[in-house]
């Protein structure tokens, strides 16, 4: 069976291993049992948004150093999945996973499993494709089994980190005679997050396969995932991706839950979370519940209604900021103020990921 680990870092930079490094140093992590690093870097997240760049290379810089290996093999052992964008009191931190094989007798309740994982690299005209959407099913189901997930009912939340587009990439397919989805470069980060949910949908049956055509990524938001996370960077051509869940094949003393927020404020979802992953709270949870929360993952978005709840707001009319940048603070104020901690994960740009103007949210938990 599996013992997987959850550790929570802050950051002073999006370069700052130091308090990593003390984990490692104090051998509470053994970077040999690391399989994925989630971060959140404090970028615009948008396409020029170099942190998650930076923040991946020191990482796999240093871990290259404590694993004896080369740089270029530590990508191929470790997920690094970088979010920009830390707006509002989000603060700026790395949730770091290890997983190790133990001996043991299956649990009489199901805990935190976790497996990590990588598509192909794609095309420039892949990206935001059907072929996209049946490459990332096809990996997270490879993920599911690695992980010991036999249902998709245990898997609590599947992170990804996608690619974009760029003026050259655009260029590489067009001297090709290829098209790409859009010529829109931010426009392509939600094309790339969209079908890459659609995988996860694909993969854990939520949607069937012959709803998922081109003409629906993007377009069609009555089909989402209830689980899906995904965050488009520049830094990498494929997908990295997490799959989180609970079994019975788990000596960790951790659990996973999830709920969907169906808007950016809706509390009560923060709450079906956190008793989904079996602490069962009085209205909030206590200041004691609260030091058992390792973190919580969530996706945020502005609604293409241009409202919550029947109310205007200006997030997708502001020229001066973008739509993602206004949700991700909108949602990790709420998500901070429930949990009583502003260092909490919160993804923008939530296209198939949730209901519009919502998002997937999930709940890593001491037991």
């Amino acid at each position: 069976m599996q013992k997987v680990e959850v550790h929570r870092i802050p950051m002073s930079s999006p370069d700052d291993l130091r308090s990593f490094e003390k984990l490692i140093d104090d051998k509470v992590i053994d970077p040999k049992q690391l399989i994925a690093v989630l971060g959140k870097t404090e970028g615009n997240g948008c396409v020029n948004d170099f942190t998650r760049a930076l923040s991946t290379m020191a990482f796999r810089s240093f871990l290259a150093k404590k694993m004896d290996m080369a740089e270029k093999d530590v990508v191929h052992k470790v997920a690094f999945v970088m979010s920009g964008g830390t707006e509002g009191v989000m603060s700026p931190h790395a949730t770091v996973f290890t997983k190790q094989d133990v001996s043991g007798n299956k649990r009489k309740d199901k805990s935190l499993v976790a497996s990590s994982g990588y598509t192909r690299d794609f095309l420039p005209e892949e990206i935001g494709t059907v072929a996209m959407v049946e490459e990332v099913a096809r990996v997270v189901k490879e993920l599911m089994n690695d992980a010991g997930l036999e249902s998709a009912d245990d898997v609590h939340f599947v992170q990804i980190k996608c690619p974009l587009l760029t003026s050259e990439r655009i260029k590489d397919a067009s001297k090709r005679g290829k098209s790409v989805v859009v010529t829109d470069t931010y426009k392509s980060m939600g094309y790339s997050r969209g079908a890459s949910a659609l995988g996860v949908a694909l993969a854990l049956n939520e949607i069937p396969k012959d709803k998922i055509t081109e003409d629906v990524i993007c377009k069609d938001w009555s089909l989402y995932s209830d689980v899906a996370s995904t965050s488009a960077g520049i830094e990498l051509m494929n997908c990295e991706i997490i799959v989180m869940g609970n079994s019975y094949d788990s000596a960790s003393n951790l659990s996973i839950g999830h709920s969907v927020m169906k808007d950016a404020i809706d509390l009560k979802a923060v709450i079906e979370a956190i008793e989904s992953a079996g602490m069962k709270v009085d209205k909030l949870p206590s200041d004691e519940q609260c030091k058992n929360i390792v973190n919580v993952l969530a996706k945020a978005e502005a609604s293409t209604t241009g409202e919550v709840r029947g109310r205007r707001n200006t997030m997708l009319t502001d020229s001066d900021i973008n739509h993602t940048r206004h949700a991700r603070a909108v949602v990790s104020s709420i998500v901070a103020a429930v949990v009583q901690d502003p260092m909490v994960y919160i993804s923008g740009g939530a296209e198939h990921q949730g209901p519009d103007g919502g998002g997937p949210i999930a709940v890593i938990i001491k037991k």
